[in-house]
């Protein structure tokens, strides 16, 4: 044994070897103990004599050092495994019919002139997984709440939709209809859960790689916060992530699972599909990736169970004495797992057990047959429903699961564990003769060898049928369904926006501090009031949010065991279990999750909430650009600010934090609804209208998006003859111009638009130019409509044309007409096609970096003297003005010198 001199005087582990030893002689003999254990049993006996003393210490509440992973086998001993309530047999026949229609589906769907693809490798080999879920675990909504939340793996679609076939919920016409859902409308499938295109049946989509954890992970913390809300009664739900092994080396996949564990979500349970194949070849060929895993999990604090291998290994590992299989299976790679499931018995009897005259002892009275159906954990039903009751059972942490499968189970040769299995799509004739012995299928050669293969379904009257129903029935209902419960919410009266329509007087404030001052009195309606939630990543008090911590309180189910440390003043940081807002951390697409959990709420729980997303804008739709296209194929509504927006507000901060590209971004989703506004009076109406739009008796299925800055300006009242119809429809004449001769037209959009108004008054008083100044709230909803006249003009020439609402705002207008914003010009020039005139823009186009804001606008020529530049330029080009003029204002207003302009207000700070 080493001396006390030879042993590292630091942590070792977890153990603080440096703690004095009171009793050295009793330390000697627990020691001696161990020494005599590995000199006698070996030091496999040891290791298992010293797991289980941990064990007995973590029963006796001795604190001792977390295991970052145990041995590669099952984590519930054969002994602890529950009673099966079900009958196995018939669950098998249900499985195996199954698991014939979901391949037969995606190879029907390759038939000659149609060829769309699919996938049957996924299914195949987590059927199991999913069928033990679907008759023993996932609860329905047939009880009024929300059931269970289930976030299916996306390329598993086709068994989804197989078992909704038996079910009756979907014909033989629909899953020929798989991936044609315009061709074969209206029995069209997804190729993947997709709300938006079936939001009858799935709730959340999912193939976006690492999004289906993410997502699931705030969807039950949405459902803790909501019941700790008095929102909704959620303590039944629990939430079903199936993931892939592949799939988990996405950041998303494993980025939030602290939060998880930090918040004690028992309601949550990811299954990890582990068949060691991504879509090419072995997620880990030279390692273990349920090892590697296990580590992950256990250290982010989740309690994991690891579902190996099924029940024909039983009598093997209790005959392992001394510890050689387990090492045997400790120490082999995934890449040589994933041969032995492709390989022979005879090629595993003389590779696995041939090394060892121990491990050739204990296989010598199995058949080669026997030996090559030593199966996977994921595939035994007995196991599995030992594994869901485990994670059903378990307090105080978030559950995975970790289930060995093979890729393509039950598939043939041709297809288990094959590196090509995922693009494989099509059955041959022999495959299917394989496939259908395998399954004890009553299917004639003649029918597999006629045309396309046949689906199969034992009739609506048969056992099976029935027994699954009666699961069903049992559990409250069919799944995966999407069921819409949320009545309409009774919105704000006019007077809720009038401090907003006043404007701001001689005070100067940002867009962001207007809408924040609108949310503020949204907050306090009594009707609609608590539904709101407040979401930001790290940045209330950035955005003049800190307000809101004394009244609505930061969610932390834990309270606040602490005094703050600025608890003496007025806006201190306070946390509270009932809390509305939610303060997620730096992290995007932790937010962005809570977002989309919180504005499909009206959906999941009959209970609409109104989520409030504010963020740096720069980090909304370019870090999180996947996760808005998930909530709007999710359905989601609610509002989504970003905030210190523009290219030139927040220079200070340079590079990273100019954005000058989300508002083109956000024009690429069809679900958003995007304005940049200039004033509170037009933001008033906007959060209105969204709240119209969203919440009302029509509700649509749309979000808003919002860009607010960060420069304070001063904010005027809203005029007597406001045009509403044209700020909602994205353009309206903000002000004519008084004096001049020359007309011209200037567009503009949010902090753009004082510049406009500056360059309106040089224009009159320097070149005798009328310009009249227009308020574009949202370039991208201009380009909405036309595009959708253009489209109803195209296909119905027979009718009269009609004519885009931009083309109508501007047709008495007399140009030219110049459009300029602090985003690159391919904002405002979405709608150059259908202004009535010579149109010309500006923009920020390019890198943002570090200045005063009038450099930077100076640098990108969208300051006033630019403006009145480019209208010079139109007019001159137009014959109203000498092209002298030109050079004369280059020098006048040095707009070669980008340290001539004005710095103007700070641009540094948030």
């Amino acid at each position: 044994m080493a001396s006390g001199s030879d042993r590292n005087p630091i942590i070792i582990g977890g153990l603080p070897s440096q703690v004095p030893d009171f009793d050295p002689e009793e330390t000697q003999e627990w020691l001696a103990s161990l020494d005599a254990a590995v000199d006698e049993r070996g030091r496999e006996r040891a290791r298992y004599l010293m797991l289980r003393l941990i064990e007995r210490a973590r029963e006796k509440r001795v604190a001792v050092p977390e295991m970052r992973s145990t041995d590669y086998v099952n984590t519930i001993a054969t002994k602890d495994e529950p009673f099966f309530p079900g009958n196995e047999e018939i669950e098998r026949k249900v499985l195996n019919a199954t698991r014939w229609n979901a391949a037969v589906m995606v190879s029907r769907a390759q038939r000659p002139g149609i060829g769309v693809g699919g996938h049957i490798a996924t299914f195949a080999s987590s059927a199991s997984l999913y069928d033990v879920g679907f008759n023993h675990f996932f609860r329905g909504k047939d009880e009024g709440d929300g059931g269970d939340q289930i976030f299916f793996q996306g390329h598993a679609s086709p068994g989804i939709y197989a078992r909704a076939f038996l079910l009756d919920r979907l014909s033989e016409q629909q899953l020929d209809g798989f991936r044609q859902e315009k061709s074969k409308a209206p029995n069209g499938l997804s190729s993947y859960p997709h709300p938006r295109l079936m939001p009858d049946f799935w709730e959340f989509p999912t193939v976006s790689m690492g999004l289906g954890p993410l997502g699931a992970i705030f969807q039950a913390r949405m459902n803790r916060y909501m019941e700790a809300r008095d929102i909704a009664d959620t303590s039944k739900s629990h939430v079903w992530a199936f993931l892939g092994d592949g799939e988990m080396d996405e950041p998303e996949s494993l980025g939030q699972l602290s939060i998880a564990a930090r918040e004690g979500l028992d309601n949550l349970t990811f299954v990890v599909n582990c068949n060691l194949q991504r879509l090419d070849g072995p997620v880990r060929g030279n390692g273990k990736i349920i090892q590697e895993l296990e580590s992950q999990f256990r250290g982010a604090g989740w309690n994991v169970i690891k579902l190996v291998w099924d029940r024909s290994w039983d009598p093997l590992l209790a005959q392992d004495r001394d510890g050689i299989l387990v090492n045997k299976l400790n120490t082999t790679p995934d890449g040589q797992f994933q041969t032995y499931a492709t390989e022979t018995g005879a090629y595993i009897r003389d590779h696995f057990f041939g090394g060892d005259h121990r491990l050739r002892a204990m296989v010598e009275n199995m058949t080669d047959d026997q030996v090559l159906h030593l199966g996977r954990g994921g595939h035994d039903h007995k196991k599995i429903f030992a594994a869901f009751s485990a994670a059903k059972a378990h307090k105080g942490q978030p559950t995975v699961i970790l289930a060995q499968t093979v890729k393509g189970w039950t598939l043939g040769p041709n297809f288990e564990g094959r590196n090509a299995t995922h693009q494989m799509k099509k059955l041959t004739v022999d495959d299917l003769k394989g496939f259908r012995d395998r399954l004890h299928l009553p299917i004639t050669d003649k029918q597999l060898e006629d045309g396309v293969p046949p689906y199969y379904h034992p009739g609506r009257d048969s056992e099976e049928i029935q027994y699954m129903h009666d699961r069903r029935h049992g559990l409250g209902g069919y799944v995966p369904t999407r069921v819409v419960r949320a009545k309409p919410l009774q919105l704000p009266e006019d007077k809720t926006y009038a401090a907003a329509k006043k404007g701001s007087g001689q005070q100067s404030i940002a867009t962001t501090m207007a809408f924040v001052r609108i949310l503020k009195d949204l907050m306090r309606d009594k009707e609609i009031g608590k539904r709101f939630v407040l979401i930001a990543p790290d940045e209330y008090r950035t955005f003049g949010m800190d307000a809101f911590f004394p009244s609505a309180k930061i969610y932390n189910p834990l309270g606040q065991q602490y005094e703050a440390v600025d608890r003496e003043l007025l806006l201190a940081y306070k946390e509270s279990p009932t809390g509305q807002m939610l303060h997620d951390g730096i992290s995007e697409a932790g937010c962005t999750a809570s977002l989309i959990a919180a504005g499909s709420a009206y959906a999941t729980h009959g209970e609409p909430l109104i989520p409030v997303y504010v963020f740096y804008s720069m980090f909304g739709f370019q870090r999180t650009g996947d996760q808005f296209w998930q909530m709007a194929d999710q359905l989601a509504r609610g509002f989504v600010l970003g905030a210190t927006a523009g290219r030139t507000t927040l220079t200070g901060e340079g590079l990273q934090h100019a954005d000058g590209h989300s508002q083109l971004l956000a024009s690429t989703n069809p679900g958003c609804v995007a304005y940049d506004p200039a004033f509170g009076y037009e933001i008033a109406h906007i959060v209105k209208d969204g709240l119209r739009r969203m919440y009302g008796p029509e509700a649509e299925d749309v979000f808003y998006y919002l860009t607010v800055y960060n420069e304070p300006i001063q904010h005027p009242a809203e005029p007597d003859d406001v045009d509403v119809d044209g700020i909602l429809k994205g353009i309206h004449l903000y002000q004519r111009g008084e004096s001049g001769t020359i007309p011209a037209q200037i567009m503009a959009s949010g902090v753009a638009v004082p510049w406009a108004v500056e360059a309106q008054q040089i224009l009159a008083q320097d070149w005798n130019v009328k310009a009249d100044v227009w308020s574009a709230t949202s370039w991208n909803e201009l380009r909405r409509e036309a595009v959708e006249v253009d489209r109803h003009n195209l296909l119905h020439p027979e009718e009269e044309q009609r004519t885009p609402y931009v083309t109508q705002k501007l047709q008495s207008a007399e140009g030219p007409f110049v459009a300029v914003s602090d985003w690159m010009r391919s904002v405002p020039d979405q709608i150059s096609r259908w202004v009535p005139g010579q149109y010309t823009s500006l923009g920020a186009d390019g890198f943002g970096f570090a200045d005063t804001r009038g450099a930077a606008r100076r640098y990108f020529h969208i300051d006033a003297q630019s403006i009145v530049l480019a209208v010079l330029t139109e007019l001159a080009r137009d014959g109203k003005v000498d092209r002298s003029v030109l050079k004369q204002a280059v020098d006048r207003y040095q707009l070669l010198d980008v340290s001539a302009a004005d710095p103007g207000a700070a641009g540094g700070d948030a």
